[in-house]
């Protein structure tokens, strides 16, 4: 069965966009509802910024899975919140509630070292490729045998480039022997475009606030369960044709 996976929340500024613990956790609650497998998000901190801090994290997890009972939660370990590895690395290595799963953007500083770090302590690593370069750096690391599941990312905004890209990091892991499981993404109305290929290909897919604002037609979606039943719709369209 394709994973479909909901990213509720980054650094978006839109109406529906969840902060609060408890906002995610009815983002979350919906969205799966909706269709999702799974959640990925961004805690925030109390005055509306994303945060590593170990106790933004212990409270939107423990909402999330109080409203999502085995539902996997995954967050990011992206520099866009920390750009410093090193306070990075520290920060995450306080965390007490661990989540199921990280997302770990094979193309930053110090990724590395915080997989070894999270992978000791049980959490599933989610590889994020969002260049060839990534791609490439990600195979040579030698962590996939250990990895859950790759992110082909690609963050053109033209569809058309997006796909492309999408095409060309698919090929470099698949070429070098990779055989994880692959959720594809891309950025605002390039997503869907990347999602149709990723499903007509097996591949499972990921949508939410995160990564567009807006539905396959362009109108501005409602929130993210309105994003989960649009990319829900893409995958029962593909099983049944």
């Amino acid at each position: 069965m394709m994973l479909l996976q909901a990213a509720l929340n980054g650094n978006r500024i839109h109406p529906a966009t969840p902060r609060a613990p408890e906002q995610i956790a009815a983002e979350a609650r919906a969205a799966t509802a909706a269709g999702a497998q799974a959640v990925h998000f961004h805690p925030y901190d109390a005055v509306g910024k994303e945060s590593f801090d170990a106790d933004d994290c212990t409270r939107a997890i423990r909402a999330v899975r109080a409203a999502c009972p085995g539902i996997p939660i995954s967050l990011s370990t992206s520099a866009a919140i920390e750009n410093d590895p090193e306070k990075r690395f520290r920060q995450i290595a306080a965390w007490e509630e661990m989540p199921d799963l990280v997302t770990a953007n094979q193309g930053e500083d110090g990724i590395v070292e915080l997989s070894e770090l999270l992978l000791s302590r049980g959490v599933g690593i989610e590889a994020g490729l969002l260049s060839a370069g990534d791609a490439r750096r990600f195979v040579a690391s030698g962590l996939a045998p250990r990895c859950r599941r790759i992110l082909i990312e690609p963050l053109d905004v033209d569809p058309a480039d997006a796909c492309r890209h999408a095409e060309a990091m698919e090929g470099i892991v698949i070429h070098a022997g990779i055989t994880l499981e692959q959720v594809h993404h891309g950025e605002g109305i390039a997503c869907w475009a990347v999602n149709r290929r990723a499903v007509g290909r097996g591949h499972g897919i990921r949508t939410g606030l995160e990564d567009t604002p807006v539905l396959p037609d362009g109108r501005q979606a409602r929130d993210n369960a309105e994003l989960v039943e649009a990319a829900a719709a893409i995958i029962a369209q593909a099983t049944h044709a």
